[in-house]
Order: C-alpha cells, then structure tokens, then sequence
C-alpha cells in the first residue's frame, strides 16, 4: 500500500476521545481507577484519555482470562480453527493498517513511513506467522522399553500478562500476544500509559476476527498499580516484559512474592556499532550508523548509540556522520517527508536534554544537534557527541534518543573491549569487507544481535534476544511459541 499525505492528514484530527479497557470481549469502564490524559508528542497537545486502571479493573481483567482458559472455546479449539482466526485478525491488521499507523503515530511520534511499516504492516507478519506455524508443533515420544509408551504433550500455559513498551506498542505487543495465542493461552495485557490507544484498538479486532471473549484483554494505567497488580497475581501463570532493567527487577520480585511464574525479560540496550578502517565506502556506513541512532528519535532498544570508529579514518567519518546528521529531516512525524519525528513524551525529551548537558559538563564534545527543536511538540536534533573517556555518562547510560556517542580504537582487542564495556548485551554492529574478522567479531562480541556490514533488519523468523542485563528473555521467531507452552509426560505401561 502507498502512503497519500491526503488520506494521513484525513485521519490525523479522527476523535478518540475517552478510551476504556477491553475486558470480556467489549469496552469495559473502571471500578474505580482514573483517567490519565493523553497528550501527542506531534503538538503537544491532548487528544484523549484512557483508564487508570485500579487493582480492582486488573483483577476483573484477569478473572476473564481464567475463565476464558478454562472454558477451554480457545485453549482446547482445534489448532486449525485457532489458525483461521489469527489469519483473520492478520486481514484486519491490513485493512485498518493505515489508521492504526495514524493512530500509533498520533501517540508516540514515529515517523510515519516508519510506523506504518514497524507496527501494522509487522503486526499483521507476526499473526500470520504464529498462525501458520500453531498447528506444526508437535509433541514427542520418547526411546522405551517395549512396555512402557512415554508422550511427551505441549500445553497452553493458561493466563499470560503482558507488559509493553511505549515506543513500538503494536509490533512489540504482537510479538507477544501472537505466539501466546497461537499456543492456546489466555492474554491480558498492559500498554505503557504512555502508548496505549493501537493495542486497545487490537483487541477490538482480535474480536471481530472472532477471538472468545476473555481470550485477550487489554487494562491500561501506571505500572506501580496495573503492572504490579499482574505481577503479583497468583492467576498470572506467566509474566512477558519489555522495558526498563528498573521494572523488570520488580516483576521479579513479584513473581517470587506470588506464584513463582516465569518472568521473560527484554532490556535495554547501550549498543556498540565499531566500525574498522575497512569499512568499505566511509561515507554511505556514517549514513547508515546515522539511521542507526536517529531513526524513530532514537527510541529504539537496539539503537547503535555507542560509536566506535578506527582512529585512522576518525575524522573524516567524524565529518561526514556530522554532516549525515545535520541533513536528516525532523519534522512533523505525519508528513511523508519527515525521517525523523518526536520524542515519545515530555519527561523523555527533558532526559535527551538533561543528558546532553551532562555530556558537556563532563567535558564531552557535541559536535552535531544538541538542543531541542523549537515549536509544538517534543522534538530533538540528532546529536553526535565525541566523548572524552570511556567514563562519560553519555557512554556509560541508556539515554533513549537521538544521540550518539562517539569513541576511537586502535585495533580489534580495543574494540571488542570496549564493545564488552557496559552492563547492557542486547545488539551490536561491525562494519569491516575482513570476512575472517566479522566472523572473529560475532564470537566475541558480548550481544545477542550482532549486524555485520548492516545495522537494524531482521524480521519475525529471527529472534531478537539480549544478554546480561539486557534481558533473560526473547521474542520472535518459532521458538518463541515455546516460551508460552508447558511439557507434560505421559509414561503409559501398555504391557
């Protein structure tokens, strides 16, 4: 589907109004909760409100969903009738694609030929994939005796919450409820407060593909109550997290203060991109490690913010990056011609500020951007800065903008030395035409993504997984149903 600017600008004023949750298969008021105001990054302006959801309105959510599951209309559904309707949720993601993108946009910022691309047009990739795959997972027998018959059964394993991000809701909240679907269970989930409006809209859709009511529900509302309320839910059999290191020791906390339910954690990032002296065309990779940061502001977990160039070609890439990144377009994230659009909230853009002043009062060089663009709405220049040690706060913390760190290294021991610096193992990049050295990269590299000659890509068929305090956990890819199943045995004597 092409983009028109006509039809974008026709859905950009489209009324939301006041959101409720999705509980039970239709629009469910609060017990109790309050509202929380809906501001869009494009203008700063409010477009809406959604629920404060109170322990009372999770619990109700949650109490559908068990009762959903044990029910059994999707958990014990013939695998082939389940895959029909996750196909059919996958047609409504298509021909609603441009408003959910709109809508998606309108909350978060992404540029919108990014977010038509990254939330619907992967939402419905995901459900599609899930849906083809459900009815290829089988079981096991395992090696006996004679008499003995030993099965080995793959289960639902009942309720899933999921808690995700503000950044891509609809694709992250698919790679999630996709495969939680598909493999039988029951779904609530909790959007950030700051990003709900296009999973609330999925669920919607999810029942008119014809999901059972109570199969999938969405609450909304502040972490410290509707996250921790799914956390500590004994009903919860199953926690899946994509955010903050800072909340996802919460959720572990949780989990070992109700029910021991496993807890799959996905990160941040402070992701090194090293770029050797072999790079091949200097100019064309300073563009492509430009994108790699400044696309979607820099709100992307696996964002290349930590620069490592060879010192021997440090100045002329430093040049043309500065000059990539000066040459990049923020703009209104609804106009087609935008490459990068807003910051996703006011306290992010305020961080992506306090950060940069920090950066210059340790004694850092910002060489590109740096200050917040002027007007309407949340917006920031893509910043470079050269940082002065390997102590800089810039270097060393997650900032989750547009704004790039930039070290040199003297040979491949220093890079990878460097790369390995940070708590943080989620993805990384390597710019060299060495085969011998990217293959020697990949090994040593302490990520669960390394890009070679690329940065960003990859879809549905790879997972996307971190390591050390990026996450103990994954999404994408078949392997990913597993996650929400459980094994049993059956050990049958038959003789």
């Amino acid at each position: 589907m092409a983009l028109n600017q006509s039809d974008i600008d026709r859905l950009r004023t489209a009324t939301v109004g006041k959101m409720r949750n999705f509980v039970d298969g239709d629009w469910c008021h609060s017990s109790g909760g309050g509202e929380i105001e809906v501001f869009s990054p494009v203008n700063g302006q409010q477009i809406g409100t959604i629920i404060d959801s109170s322990e009372a309105d999770v619990r109700t959510a949650i109490a559908a969903c068990k009762r959903s599951f044990a029910a059994g209309h999707w958990s014990r559904m013939a695998p082939q009738k389940r895959k029909a309707i996750l196909f059919r949720l996958a047609e409504l993601i298509d021909r609603d694609a441009l408003e959910l993108a709109v809508l998606g946009v309108r909350d978060n910022g992404t540029e919108i030929g990014m977010a038509f691309a990254a939330e619907p047009g992967s939402a419905a990739a995901t459900f599609r994939f899930y849906a083809e795959a459900l009815d290829k997972v089988n079981g096991d027998i395992t090696p006996t005796g004679p008499e003995v018959l030993s099965l080995i059964h793959r289960e639902p394993l009942g309720v899933v919450g999921a808690i995700v991000p503000w950044n891509f809701p609809l694709m992250i909240g698919s790679w999630k409820v996709a495969p939680a679907l598909a493999a039988g269970n029951s779904v609530v989930l909790k959007p950030s407060e700051s990003a709900s409006l296009t999973l609330l809209r999925l669920a919607e859709l999810a029942t008119e593909a014809g999901v059972p009511a109570g199969v999938f529900n969405v609450v909304t509302g502040q972490g410290a109550t509707a996250g921790r309320t799914i956390g500590l839910s004994r009903d919860v059999d199953m926690l899946t997290f994509t955010g903050s290191g800072g909340v996802g020791r919460h959720l572990l906390r949780y989990a070992a203060d109700s029910n021991f339910k496993a807890v799959h954690l996905e990160l941040g990032g402070k992701s090194p991109n090293i770029v050797f002296d072999d790079c091949g065309d200097l100019v064309e990779v300073a563009r492509q490690s430009a994108r790699a940061i400044f696309a979607n502001s820099g709100q992307v977990c696996v964002a290349g913010s930590r620069l490592l160039v060879h010192e021997t070609i440090r100045e002329p890439f430093l040049d043309a990056l500065a000059k990539a990144a000066d040459a990049t377009v923020v703009a209104d994230p609804l106009r087609l011609d935008s490459q990068v659009g807003a910051i996703g909230t006011k306290a992010q853009l305020d961080k992506n500020v306090q950060a940069v002043e920090q950066a210059r009062q340790a004694g850092d060089t910002v060489i590109a951007g740096g200050e917040r663009i002027a007007g309407e709405g949340y917006f920031f220049r893509p910043t470079v800065i050269a940082a002065k040690s390997e102590d800089s706060p810039a270097v060393r913390e997650e900032i989750f903008g547009p704004v790039l760190t930039v070290q040199s290294f003297r040979d491949e021991d220093e890079a990878v030395r460097l790369a390995n610096d940070t708590p943080y193992g989620l993805a990384s990049g390597v710019w060299s035409q060495n085969i011998s050295r990217a293959h020697r990269m990949v090994g040593r590299l302490q990520a669960g993504v390394v890009h070679v000659n690329c940065y960003g890509g990859a879809d549905i068929t790879a997972p996307l997984v971190g390591t050390k305090q990026s996450g103990n956990g994954f999404d994408r890819s078949l392997a990913a149903i597993e996650k929400y199943q459980k094994r049993k045995t059956a050990w049958i004597r038959i003789a």
